[in-house]
Protein backbone atom coordinates (compact mmCIF):
# COMPACT_ATOMS: atom_id res chain seq x y z
CA UNK A 1 0.00 0.00 0.00
CA UNK A 2 1.39 3.06 -0.98
CA UNK A 3 0.47 6.49 1.19
CA UNK A 4 0.44 10.06 0.18
CA UNK A 5 3.37 12.21 1.04
CA UNK A 6 1.52 14.80 4.74
CA UNK A 7 2.94 18.12 4.87
CA UNK A 8 4.49 19.37 8.28
CA UNK A 9 1.44 21.50 8.20
CA UNK A 10 -1.18 17.98 8.16
CA UNK A 11 -3.46 16.64 10.44
CA UNK A 12 -3.58 13.27 11.74
CA UNK A 13 -5.29 10.37 10.21
CA UNK A 14 -8.13 9.65 12.09
CA UNK A 15 -7.80 6.26 11.79
CA UNK A 16 -4.24 5.28 10.64
CA UNK A 17 -4.85 1.60 10.52
CA UNK A 18 -7.32 -0.45 8.86
CA UNK A 19 -5.57 -3.09 7.28
CA UNK A 20 -2.06 -5.23 7.29
CA UNK A 21 -0.17 -3.06 5.08
CA UNK A 22 -0.65 -0.31 7.62
CA UNK A 23 0.27 -2.04 10.61
CA UNK A 24 3.65 -3.70 8.59
CA UNK A 25 3.96 0.33 7.28
CA UNK A 26 4.20 1.38 10.69
CA UNK A 27 6.25 -1.27 12.13
CA UNK A 28 8.98 -1.15 9.33
CA UNK A 29 9.33 3.06 10.55
CA UNK A 30 9.36 2.07 14.36
CA UNK A 31 12.08 -1.17 13.88
CA UNK A 32 14.18 1.55 12.04
CA UNK A 33 14.16 4.60 14.86
CA UNK A 34 14.62 1.74 17.41
CA UNK A 35 17.74 2.03 18.08
CA UNK A 36 19.48 4.59 20.15
CA UNK A 37 22.06 6.25 17.21
CA UNK A 38 19.59 6.47 14.54
CA UNK A 39 17.56 8.55 17.20
CA UNK A 40 20.39 10.67 17.07
CA UNK A 41 20.72 11.09 13.81
CA UNK A 42 17.10 12.07 12.98
CA UNK A 43 17.30 14.21 15.42
CA UNK A 44 20.61 16.00 13.72
CA UNK A 45 18.22 16.05 10.45
CA UNK A 46 15.61 18.19 12.40
CA UNK A 47 17.73 21.15 11.32
CA UNK A 48 17.69 20.60 8.14
CA UNK A 49 19.49 18.31 5.41
CA UNK A 50 23.22 16.85 5.90
CA UNK A 51 25.39 14.99 3.96
CA UNK A 52 27.26 11.78 5.80
CA UNK A 53 30.55 13.77 6.89
CA UNK A 54 28.11 16.53 8.35
CA UNK A 55 26.61 13.81 10.52
CA UNK A 56 29.42 12.77 11.21
CA UNK A 57 30.97 15.48 12.46
CA UNK A 58 28.22 16.53 14.66
CA UNK A 59 27.94 13.13 16.29
CA UNK A 60 31.45 12.54 16.91
CA UNK A 61 31.19 9.33 14.96
CA UNK A 62 33.06 7.21 12.10
CA UNK A 63 31.38 7.49 9.03
CA UNK A 64 31.37 4.59 8.10
CA UNK A 65 28.90 4.06 11.25
CA UNK A 66 26.68 6.53 10.13
CA UNK A 67 26.69 5.80 6.80
CA UNK A 68 24.92 2.43 7.84
CA UNK A 69 22.21 3.77 10.20
CA UNK A 70 21.54 6.26 7.13
CA UNK A 71 20.73 3.43 4.92
CA UNK A 72 18.38 1.76 7.32
CA UNK A 73 16.52 4.53 7.92
CA UNK A 74 15.87 5.24 4.09
CA UNK A 75 15.58 1.65 3.53
CA UNK A 76 12.62 2.38 6.21
CA UNK A 77 11.44 5.49 4.65
CA UNK A 78 12.22 7.91 7.45
CA UNK A 79 15.04 9.57 5.72
CA UNK A 80 15.19 10.45 2.10
CA UNK A 81 18.47 10.78 -0.05
CA UNK A 82 19.47 13.27 -3.14
CA UNK A 83 22.92 13.06 -5.05
CA UNK A 84 24.59 17.11 -4.98
CA UNK A 85 27.53 16.72 -6.67
CA UNK A 86 30.05 14.57 -5.33
CA UNK A 87 27.92 14.12 -1.80
CA UNK A 88 24.30 12.12 -1.19
CA UNK A 89 22.21 14.72 0.82
CA UNK A 90 20.11 13.29 3.48
CA UNK A 91 17.04 14.67 5.29
CA UNK A 92 13.85 13.19 7.02
CA UNK A 93 11.24 11.63 4.28
CA UNK A 94 8.51 14.79 4.05
CA UNK A 95 5.40 12.14 4.39
CA UNK A 96 6.90 12.41 7.70
CA UNK A 97 5.61 15.23 9.71
CA UNK A 98 8.21 17.16 11.60
CA UNK A 99 8.40 20.33 14.24
CA UNK A 100 9.83 21.46 16.73
CA UNK A 101 8.07 22.76 19.88
CA UNK A 102 10.10 23.90 22.76
CA UNK A 103 12.63 21.09 23.89
CA UNK A 104 10.55 18.34 22.23
CA UNK A 105 10.95 17.32 18.25
CA UNK A 106 8.14 15.37 17.09
CA UNK A 107 8.21 12.77 14.31
CA UNK A 108 3.76 12.30 13.51
CA UNK A 109 4.26 8.92 11.55
CA UNK A 110 0.49 8.97 10.83
CA UNK A 111 0.31 5.33 12.86
CA UNK A 112 1.47 7.13 16.02
CA UNK A 113 3.96 10.01 17.42
CA UNK A 114 7.24 9.83 18.64
CA UNK A 115 8.50 13.01 21.26
CA UNK A 116 12.30 13.28 21.75
CA UNK A 117 13.90 15.90 23.68
CA UNK A 118 15.82 18.14 21.76
CA UNK A 119 19.68 18.02 22.05
CA UNK A 120 21.47 20.30 24.34
CA UNK A 121 22.86 23.06 22.81
CA UNK A 122 26.52 22.31 24.05
CA UNK A 123 27.08 19.32 21.26
CA UNK A 124 25.71 16.42 20.80
CA UNK A 125 26.86 13.38 22.70
CA UNK A 126 28.69 10.94 21.36
CA UNK A 127 27.26 7.57 19.64
CA UNK A 128 27.18 4.23 21.37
Amino acid sequence: MERQPRSAKSTPLKIAMRTADDYQWCAAKLKALADPDRLKIVSCLFSGPKNVSQLSAQLGEDMVKVSHHLGVLRHAGVVRSEKAGKYVIYQLDPEIAAQTKGDVETLDLGCCRLDLPKPGKKGASKMG
